[in-house]
């Protein structure tokens, strides 16, 4: 491992600045909805509108319908791949990033070992396969027909072990702009009409991953992706990078032509939604989330939407669609100036205008100071 003495230091703001670029922040960007969800390595979708305000956020020109489209046409779908929990993937990035961390998946299956005493895993995967490839099934219907092959199982264990050992998409309309649908599940491969490509080296995700998030450390990404043991690939790859410190010594690996903004660049005010991925995806969130927001953006495993100023958490927001108007609060963890408050709310009326259901009048408001 190469000393990074030498190496130089980027300071908190300006890997902030740069991560920032790298997530399609600093201004809108150019791009189509299937282009940008690559480039960001998929979208956080623990819940179903948040994708769609995390491209409002970074596009423009963006309208909802476009990603809609993709996962209608089957060119995106819902999938969980990292850290266990959903994203929403272009079609390709699921039958690869899905490979890719699978191994971490199935461990996961460690923590629901009582529940699932005399299963036999590898006839519960081709049953649950038979199922789902038969026609999309519930994660109910899922677990009552394991239940009817193991019925002394726990039947959440059975469940969670079908998602774990294979690559189940939740199928449309689920996930549609404006549209309901229950959670129903079938394989990547039957959905897309693609085989899933054997778990690929890590190699190729390390670049895309700094290309959107970094300058990173090797601990960041393996927080991003769930994955262990990555420093191999980092170093396979270090003459094809550029190394940094941070203020704490800490090794971050870089693109050589990547951007890297002055640290003083002008950060807009951006609204972003519960879970997105510019917060969950390195070790140490300070380039984004100060000492005093830290505790402020979650109450038990619920994450509530933020707002950034000058590129740093600095509040809250929160939509109330009701059949008359759309109503936008915001509630700053601070008392913004003047300046602050009509930055704040030219953005609001930007994302407003994108996402409030059409024809229905929006009031923005400004809510007490968030505690």
């Amino acid at each position: 491992m190469a000393s990074t003495t030498n190496a130089p230091v980027l300071t908190t703001r300006a890997l902030g600045r740069a991560t920032l670029a790298r997530q399609l922040l600093l201004s809108p960007a150019e791009l189509s909805a299937e282009d940008a969800v690559s480039h960001l390595l998929g979208l956080q979708a623990q819940n179903t509108k948040p994708p769609y305000y995390a491209l409002a956020a970074r596009l423009s020109g963006f309208r909802p319908e476009e990603l809609s489209t993709l996962m209608e046409t089957r060119k995106a779908a819902r999938i969980v791949t990292m850290r266990s929990t959903i994203h929403t993937h272009t079609a390709e990035d699921v039958l690869t990033l899905r490979p890719l961390v699978q191994a971490a998946r199935e461990r996961e299956l460690t923590l629901f070992r009582k529940g699932l005493v005399g299963v036999d895993l590898d006839r519960l995967a081709a049953l649950a396969r038979d199922l789902v490839e038969e026609r999309p099934r519930t994660p109910k219907e899922i677990r009552e027909a394991l239940l009817v092959e193991w019925p002394h199982a726990d039947p959440q264990a059975l469940g969670i072990a079908a998602r774990c050992l294979l690559p189940l998409v939740q199928v449309t309309p689920r996930g549609l702009w404006r549209r309901s649908g229950q959670v129903c599940l079938t394989t990547a491969e039957t959905w897309l009409g693609s085989t899933a490509t054997p778990a690929p080296a890590p190699d190729g995700t390390v670049l895309r991953y700094l290309a959107a998030f970094g300058p990173a450390s090797v601990k960041d990404m393996q927080t991003w992706s769930g994955l262990t043991r990555l420093r191999d690939a980092f170093e396979r790859l270090r003459p094809r990078l550029l190394t940094f410190r941070d203020e704490h010594g800490v090794e971050l690996f870089d693109l050589p032509g990547a951007p890297r903004p002055d640290e003083n660049t002008p950060a807009p005010a951006r609204f972003l939604p519960e879970f997105d991925n510019l917060l969950l995806s390195h070790a140490d969130r300070s380039r984004l989330v100060p000492a005093g927001a830290k505790d402020r953006t979650w109450k038990g495993n619920q994450a509530y939407c933020v707002f950034l100023l000058d590129g740093l958490v600095a509040g809250l927001w929160r939509l109330e669609e009701g059949k008359e108007r759309t109503t936008m609060t915001i509630e700053p963890f601070g008392r913004p100036g003047k300046e602050q408050r009509a930055e704040l709310t030219g953005e609001a009326e930007r994302l407003l205008g994108v996402m409030a259901r059409e024809g229905l009048p929006y009031e923005i408001r400004f809510g007490a100071v968030a505690t």
